[in-house]
């Protein structure tokens, strides 16, 4: 039993984990919470329903072409909605409410064009999972894994190693000392929007393999990610991936003792938590040697 609820544990994290780095990089960038993150979430399931089982496109091609509509949605949202606000130096109270307008605006969306039944991308026979350290373990649930670690790894080196990379840490940063140094700061934000947005349409698609797709899913997964960004520290890769994986692993083993129905309440309680110890790290304000 305890076995078991591990394994979920961990392939719960490994999907808030996802949610919490692509959020944790735009936040980094732009400094406000971006809750249509959530909303993009969701986009990235339901296109791959579309192109897999509408269109009859490979499982594979299907994938990939979400995944690229996806980051230019996380793009089109940056250029059409926060692009305007940013040259009008608008608050971060407006752009918070504008990202709950976006997250309203497309959740809706996907429910007019799709409907609000519940849809799934699985097809063919149930398989029997695989027995690991006394638990079972599904081939989908390792693929969730596998594909969410070597995430992590390309992203992390991608932000430390390349040129793009270290152009948003810098904005990251210091954004007036990294225009001073040249860098366009709008060119690092549009990549940044790309890359959150991708990681979150990899998210989606992961999950709607394991679980159901229904347009409010992005509601609770922009809520899980944030928690972990937070207590990961937010701006930090190897923070959201353990953020993730303590939330998963604390929501699926506190469940062994309580009733299912305060899984969700676990996440919030271990947020207040953490804020109780931590105050600071709700904003993600961090020293100069906590860098992304």
């Amino acid at each position: 039993m305890t076995q078991q609820l591990i394994f979920n544990g961990i392939i719960a994290g490994s999907i808030y984990a996802l949610v919490a780095l692509g959020f944790t990089i735009i936040y980094r960038t732009v400094r406000f919470f971006h809750f249509a993150h959530g909303a993009v979430y969701v986009a990235g399931a339901y296109l791959a329903y579309a192109f897999f089982i509408l269109l009859g496109i490979s499982p594979l091609i299907s994938f990939f072409l979400s995944i690229i509509f996806v980051a230019l949605l996380g793009i089109s949202i940056d250029r059409f909605v926060y692009y305007p606000l940013r040259k009008h130096k608008t608050s971060n109270l407006v752009f918070l409410i504008a990202s709950f307008g976006v997250f309203i605006f497309l959740q809706n969306f996907l429910q007019l064009v799709f409907g609000a039944q519940i849809l799934t991308l699985r097809t063919g026979p149930i398989k029997e999972g695989h027995l690991l350290f006394g638990a079972v373990i599904t081939d989908i649930q390792i693929l969730i894994i596998v594909v969410s670690l070597i995430l992590f790894f390309l992203t992390w080196l991608f932000i430390q190693k390349s040129k793009l990379g270290k152009a948003i840490r810098a904005v990251s940063d210091d954004p007036i000392g990294a225009r001073v140094v040249g860098i366009n700061s709008e060119k690092v934000i549009l990549t940044a929007f790309a890359i959150g947005s991708a990681l979150a349409g990899v998210a989606g698609v992961l999950i709607s393999l394991e679980t159901n797709i229904e347009p409010t899913m992005g509601f609770n997964a922009i809520l899980k990610g944030i928690i972990a960004s937070i207590v990961g520290g937010i701006g930090n890769i190897p923070g959201a991936l353990f953020g993730g994986l303590f939330l998963g692993l604390t929501e699926n083993l506190g469940i062994w003792k309580i009733q299912a129905g305060w899984k969700d309440a676990i996440g919030f309680a271990i947020l207040i938590i953490f804020l109780l110890l931590r105050p600071s790290g709700i904003m993600g304000v961090k020293t100069e040697k906590e860098k992304i």
